[in-house]
């Protein structure tokens, strides 16, 4: 004990009479003259370097005496000759022998700074390490987790930014719990490199901007006349609010919006200004020259001449294709669907649901939103999503609408993680998972507080232009916290059937008292985050993560910690957020049916899909049949898959094995969609490669 010994107090450091002997000290100055760095050199030995390290240790507990810190390195030294017998002592030799000296003379306080010292500083050189391999693996080639971002130099530039921003907030900004969590796979920290930077994303406000002009920083645009003009605006309008944020861009109500504009305007001004603003939503870059920016358009509830010309000649663009017939990867067009307006014959704007199907079932855009769906009844029309699926409508600080605002900032747990060390006992599960999501709120607060400090300065065109509500009468140097308090913080899942083998042996596509359990699950989370939005009186909700980023990231960790479990960590992916397992046997409508409850659940974002083994053109009774199924089952937002393949050569369209039918080609595009957003398949990673191949389809197209 520290009280029992007989000491010599040095202004908070604490040396024992007996370990300042001169015959032991005499000793120690015999010092050593080489140490062996970690990396196998053999350089020269610097006490002086021990002396700081104790030094700045004690100086965290309140010491300040720098002589004793050198008594202390003596006896450090003392202790590797004469106790250890060691000739030439290692790094970490020596970093141990500072632990045992300070412990043993009685510095408690001082060892256990130096302990947590000696942490940080291998946290930090670990990520040295790790962030000098990552930038070598993309100096070859840019990584797969973002599908649409490309391998010129301004994206490998961009990633290698982004690799040392992680590094940065994990080893330095971010609290250390939190951080160790992101690490060893029991969350998943989303645009991580963008942590303290921005924020995710917006539904932009176009009319207002169209109507009152902007400014991109090179001057005053003023608003259009034309439709022309108005659809090349809104192109730069989405590509400059996507140079200030990490995440999509979005426009609410495109139809609506557009109207205005598209007054006296004749159908092929209207086509032509639609087939330009698809031209360009494919053409022009946005961070820095990395990607084209990720675009989505609601459209269909706007009855008006206008609006409803705006709609069908962007349809009929997006049909035709870019200049070789090729299919558009954006944007991801998101047709409204409501009754009363669209979705009944007698309806006004049925004729363009007609036209949506149609082309959807070409070119697998549009996706289709339900109006109806009970979550989204009670706000009219007035519900807008994004390509990747993210909602944001309810709103603590004011109304009820989706311009003008957008995701804040989103993180995944690890749910079958949980369920596995559960062990099948479902009470130990929820108080896991209880633990885990406490622990994401407090990592989403923290991340909340650091944007609430970002200034208009550091997203000039967002809020600087009075994109994001409340944003309009700031300053340049003001804070933004008032207006981002009407953003949305989002706790993801993902896995829910791996979780669900791991409790019970079975997912939900496979026993209707399992589906109760997922459903559960599911509404445990929600009622957690509904509390967490009254705790802190913010739009905290509750997302079906989209697996773009996390995609194979959590199963890997969890295949060399926990091996591999059987229909757990057997794949190179774990399933979609709530989905049925994608090589399940299942047809369409009862995947419909048992992923529709949870739709209401997950009020940050949810999409599902069904799968057909090739396009549907030839028989849109059968798809419509599919829409209104999805729109009966309680679905907020759906898409319906197939293969597109298409020859670079000759323009073939059509499923392609491995060379062109038509002029024997092997160049073949090939468009496939996994998160929301179209992509082609050169662009994917491992574990959607994976997935891909293990897709069963839900709906047999006969030839």
């Amino acid at each position: 004990m520290e009280e029992q010994k007989q000491e010599k107090s040095f202004s908070g450091l604490i040396v024992s009479e007996e370990e300042t002997s001169k015959s032991e000290m005499a000793s120690a100055w015999q010092g050593y003259s080489s140490i062996q760095k970690r990396d196998g050199r053999v350089v020269p030995f610097e006490s002086e370097k021990i002396t700081t390290a104790i030094f700045k240790a004690a100086q965290a507990v309140g010491g300040h005496d720098l002589e004793t810190a050198r008594q202390l390195t003596d006896a450090v030294i003392a202790y590797l000759k004469e106790v250890k017998k060691i000739a030439l002592p290692t790094v970490e030799e020596v970093q141990d022998a500072v632990e045992t000296v300070l412990i043993e003379a009685g510095h408690a306080r001082t060892a256990k700074a130096y302990i947590l010292y000696r942490d940080r500083r291998t946290r930090i050189r670990e990520g040295k390490s790790e962030l000098m391999d990552t930038v070598a693996e993309i100096l070859v080639e840019t990584n797969r987790e973002n599908a649409n971002v490309g391998n010129s130099p301004s994206a490998k530039m961009l990633q290698i930014a982004s690799a040392a921003s992680r590094q940065y907030y994990l080893t330095r900004l971010i609290p250390e719990d939190m951080s160790q969590a992101h690490a060893c796979g029991d969350i998943h920290i989303h645009d991580l490199d963008f942590y303290a930077k921005t924020l995710t994303c917006v539904q932009i406000p176009l009319g207002k901007l169209l109507h009152n002009g902007f400014n991109t920083g090179h001057g005053f645009i003023r608003p259009p006349k034309r439709i022309g003009s108005a659809a090349a605006l809104a192109a730069i309008i989405l590509q400059s609010s996507q140079n200030d944020m990490h995440g999509g861009q979005s426009f609410a109500h495109f139809d609506r919006d557009m109207a205005d504009f598209a007054d006296g305007a004749d159908e092929n001004d209207l086509y032509q200004a639609m087939e330009g603003l698809v031209y360009n939503l494919n053409s022009m870059h946005s961070r820095a020259g990395a990607q084209v920016p990720f675009s989505s358009i609601n459209l269909g509830c706007d009855t008006s001449s206008s609006g409803r010309a705006v709609t069908r000649n962007l349809l009929l663009a997006y049909e035709k294709g870019l200049g070789h017939g090729e299919t558009p990867i954006f944007p991801n067009i998101i047709f409204r669907i409501q009754a009363g307006v669209n979705f009944n014959p007698t309806d006004p704007n049925y004729d363009l649901f007609q036209l949506a199907m149609r082309v959807a079932a070409t070119r697998m855009n549009p996706t289709f939103s339900f109006m109806d769906s009970s979550f989204n009844a009670p706000f009219g029309h007035e519900v807008a999503y994004m390509g990747c699926r993210t909602r944001v409508i309810a709103d603590r600080h004011g109304q009820p609408i989706s311009d003008g605002r957008g995701n804040l900032s989103f993180t995944s747990i690890n749910l079958p993680r949980i369920a596995i060390k559960a062990k099948g006992d479902i009470q130990k599960f929820y108080a896991l998972l209880e633990e885990t999501m406490t622990l994401v709120a407090r990592q989403l607060m923290h991340r909340y507080q650091i944007q609430a400090h970002l200034k208009v300065r550091d997203m000039p065109f967002l809020m600087g232009q009075g994109l994001y509500i409340e944003s309009g009468h700031l300053q340049v140097n003001d804070e933004i916290s008032e207006a981002i308090k009407h953003g949305t913080l989002s706790i993801g899942f993902i896995g829910l059937a791996e979780t669900l083998t791991a409790l019970t042996g079975r997912h939900h596509g496979e026993s209707a008292d399992t589906q109760k359990l997922g459903v559960e699950i599911v509404q445990f989370m929600r009622n957690l985050t509904d509390h967490f939005a009254d705790q802190y009186d913010l739009n905290f909700t509750l997302l079906a993560t989209p697996a773009e980023g996390l995609s194979g990231r959590f199963v890997a960790i969890d295949r060399k910690v926990y091996g591999t479990l059987p229909g757990i960590t057997d794949k190179e992916y774990y399933t979609n957020s709530f989905h049925i397992p994608v090589s399940f046997p299942i047809s369409s409508f009862k995947k419909m049916t048992l992923e529709g409850p949870y739709h209401a659940l997950t009020n940050a974002g949810h999409i599902s899909y069904v799968e057909l083994d090739s396009p549907l053109q030839h028989n849109l009774e059968a798809f419509e049949t599919l829409v209104r199924h999805m729109a009966n089952s309680g679905i907020g937002y759906g898409g319906i898959n197939f293969p597109i393949d298409e020859c670079t050569l000759c323009g073939y369209h059509g499923l392609i094995e491995e060379r062109c039918p038509a002029c024997g080609s092997p160049e073949i595009r090939r468009i496939r969609r996994i998160t929301g957003y179209l992509s082609t398949v050169d662009r994917f990673n491992d574990a959607k490669k994976a997935e891909l191949h293990d897709r069963q389809a839900h709906f047999k197209v006969q030839a």
